[in-house]
């Protein structure tokens, strides 16, 4: 059995009513191990032809509607949320919300809540279904709850890979993220600078962050002082709708220029070491689209990568102290 509602039927259902004869498919790398039975299954119940994306997604910001506009009748998108974007064919969301029980999980984290009384909740996609019952259980528990409210791009209690809106300016003493993954804890750690721990329901563990936080932010302090040495920059804007921002690319190329470097923009679709070998003559990379490339993939990359935010460290236009994670928000996207 699945550890994710995939709401097949509900997409069947969908498709016989519209009478539509190809379909297209798209799941991030967790789910894709499922796209054949599902396709299998729609094939079988429908008059359609099941087209599947076998590229890499990232996120809501990753939808294949470009390459399969006049391909496909419509795209069933996996595992997250929409956002605010105008897609160039329709695009049927299934959230893929998580089955699995969390209860072995927050017993853990509540061994390490003891000193806390005011939390503060916080999950992706594939648990928001859950916050009012982990709401209720930690309550139940003696704790008091917050959970912050929606933003453009986010609904409420939920951090993206680029928007944590959801997490700032709350009144608590520390937080809760549910899900898989290091990187949107530490982005919460980052963001509120209060401590955080991260419950992951996978495999029934609680930890706290900032040990984990340290690390990375030593990474990001290295990369940064080897990026005060460069000269000639190379700018990665991405051509995925949900992470364009060629406007910032165009700033950060102007105040490059004012300090007497050289900065190129280069528009990819997808930021790779590969893409980037024939501009090894550049000396360092900055990446205005997903803040995760830089962060996560760091060690790939043999020039610096770093992200708009850490290049005011190196222009010294932002203090070390103020280190934070870059974030795309939605009124940036449609900026040319």
């Amino acid at each position: 059995m699945s550890m994710y509602n995939m709401e097949v039927e509900k997409v069947i259902n969908h498709i016989n009513k519209k009478g539509y004869k190809n379909v297209g498919l798209q799941f991030p790398e967790g789910l894709k191990m499922q796209a054949v039975s599902i396709a299998r299954k729609i094939e079988d119940e429908t008059d359609a032809t099941v087209i599947i994306s076998g590229d890499p997604c990232f996120g809501a910001c990753d939808v294949c509607d470009k390459k399969m506009e006049g391909i496909v009748d419509m795209i069933v998108h996996y595992a997250h949320t929409p956002l605010p974007l105008k897609y160039k064919v329709p695009v049927m969301f299934i959230e893929a919300y998580s089955s699995i029980n969390v209860k072995r999980s927050l017993d853990k984290a509540l061994e390490l809540l003891e000193d806390y009384s005011k939390i503060a909740l916080a999950t992706t996609t594939q648990h928001l279904h859950l916050l009012g019952e982990i709401k209720d259980y930690l309550e139940d528990n003696g704790k008091e709850i917050v959970i912050g409210s929606s933003s453009k791009g986010t609904t409420k209690g939920q951090v993206l890979g680029c928007n944590f809106s959801s997490i700032k300016n709350l009144d608590a003493e520390i937080y809760l993220f549910i899900g898989s993954g290091k990187f949107h804890p530490l982005g919460i750690h980052l963001f509120t600078k209060a401590p955080v721990i991260a419950v992951d329901p996978y495999n029934g563990e609680a930890n706290e962050i900032s040990d984990y936080a340290d690390r990375i932010l030593r990474i990001r302090f290295a990369r940064i002082i080897k990026a005060k040495s460069v000269k000639k920059w190379g700018i990665l804007v991405s051509s995925k709708e949900g992470q364009y921002r060629m406007s910032l690319a165009k700033e950060i190329k102007k105040s490059l220029q004012d300090e007497n470097m050289e900065a190129y923009i280069i528009l990819v679709d997808k930021i790779s070491p590969e893409i980037l070998l024939p501009y090894m003559d550049l000396e360092g990379f900055i990446v205005t689209a997903c803040p995760r490339i830089a962060i996560d993939d760091s060690a790939m990359y043999k020039k610096p990568l770093i992200t708009p935010k850490e290049l005011e460290i190196v222009l010294n236009k932002r203090k070390w102290e103020e280190y934070e994670l870059d974030e795309i928000l939605f009124h940036e996207r449609y900026k040319k």
